[in-house]
């Protein structure tokens, strides 16, 4: 698989997957033109998520307009197997208010990013035929923290995002698999 190429060792991982009627096309492009916008259940996460940053930017007295929330238009993509696996990346310090985000352009970057105390997130989605118009969905992600430092900081936010993060993954996977029946 592809994400093995990004991240092969992790430290923590999630994974779901879900069968749908559709051709495999079908479901990886409708994964990949996934836009988590509409659901009230993912935006509210999201609103949650983000509010110590506003409390810090409101005490700060910071009045630049207000970042777009974050989405998988965060991430990178890193590598697209037409019709069988899609992988992006992030790469930074999750557990900040503001998602301590790097900058990436590409693969390249992702694979050379090795800042302190910082890790490396890698999210795919993979298709598998299983014939009369079955295909199951899989998406995994993964991270790797790149250092004693980032673990130890990583570790508790995962535990108190995971919960969320497996709801989002599946109501992600239940709408991808709506969009693929559509087309």
């Amino acid at each position: 698989m592809l994400i093995d190429k990004y991240v092969p060792s992790f430290h923590f991982r999630e994974r779901h997957t879900l069968e749908i009627s559709a051709q495999a096309s079908d479901v990886l492009r409708a994964a990949i033109n996934y836009k988590p916008d509409n659901d009230p259940i993912i935006r509210a996460a999201i609103v949650i998520r983000e509010f110590p940053n506003k409390i810090i930017d409101r005490i700060k007295g910071n009045s630049l307009p207000a970042k777009r929330p974050f989405s998988l238009r965060n991430f990178t993509l890193l590598e697209h197997l037409e019709d069988r696996e899609v992988v992006f990346g992030l790469a930074g310090r999750f557990w900040q208010a503001d998602y301590g985000q790097a900058s990436l352009q590409d693969s390249e970057d992702f694979v050379r990013f090795n800042a302190r105390g910082a890790a490396r997130l890698a999210l795919n989605f993979s298709v598998e035929r299983l014939g009369n118009n079955r295909t199951r969905l899989a998406t995994e992600t993964r991270v790797c923290c790149l250092d004693v430092e980032a673990k130890r900081k990583f570790t508790p936010y995962w535990y108190l995002i995971r919960p969320v993060s497996g709801l989002i993954r599946q109501k992600m996977l239940a709408t991808i698999a709506r969009t693929a029946t559509v087309s």
